[in-house]
């Protein structure tokens, strides 16, 4: 074998040893279109606690988040760079304990912000808040869906230009068209901004919490 040879096949090795020791930053990935995770299924790197009042300490165990019920809302916010526009989020999410809603899931939409209420107002009610001023117990993407304690459901929420689509088990539960409207959350999640989860005086578990930018 030639020196040349041999220079060039430890370039080679050297190359696919370091590209397999890349570390990636968790969420980031997910701009080049692939699912990239917003949990790393072992601590809460890219959240922090979100500023409610006495809130449950949201934890990571056995590849799960806890969220704990607190005395009004508990939660975590993102704290990096998140996209405005285009982009879909995954996660499962369970009622593990309590009688409300147990996935608030904040998320920007433009400039603004909007809410995906699972189970809210005493337990059934879905939808977006705010529309037009109308949160999601009042507006078109209202919805009474009777939940299962310590059941897990698949919650898919997609943001595009002019529309808001979400799914639980695969079944689209908000069809909204965006257009020319107001769009804000309620004034209880504004901690939640610009991307969060949150409960209301429940204990929550979600995993697989993924996100992806939608790509042409």
């Amino acid at each position: 074998m030639s020196l040349k040879t041999t220079r060039l096949l430890s370039c080679i090795c050297l190359a696919s040893w370091l590209s397999g020791c890349q570390v990636t930053t968790t969420g980031k990935n997910g701009y080049n279109g692939n699912w990239a995770p917003l949990f790393d299924g072992t601590s809460l790197a890219g959240w922090k606690q979100s500023d409610f009042l006495n809130p449950g300490i949201t934890y990571a165990r056995d590849r799960k988040l806890v969220i704990p019920a607190g005395e009004v809302l508990s939660g975590i916010t993102w704290a990096r760079d998140f996209p405005k526009m285009d982009y879909e989020i995954r996660l499962e999410a369970m009622r593990a304990d309590g009688s409300d809603f147990f996935c608030g899931l904040t998320f920007p939409v433009n400039d603004s912000f909007a809410s995906l209420i699972l189970g809210g107002w005493g337990g059934t009610v879905c939808g977006i808040s705010c529309l037009d001023g109308e949160d999601a117990a009042n507006n078109e993407t209202t919805t009474s869906i009777l939940f299962k304690n310590r059941a897990w459901y698949a919650v898919r929420l997609r943001v595009t230009k002019d529309k808001l689509e979400a799914w639980l088990d695969n079944e689209k539960i908000v069809n909204a068209d965006t257009k020319d409207r107001q769009i804000d959350v309620r004034i209880e999640v504004e901690e939640s901004r610009p991307l969060g989860l949150a409960t209301f005086q429940t204990t929550a578990a979600l995993r697989n919490v993924r996100w992806r930018k939608l790509v042409e």
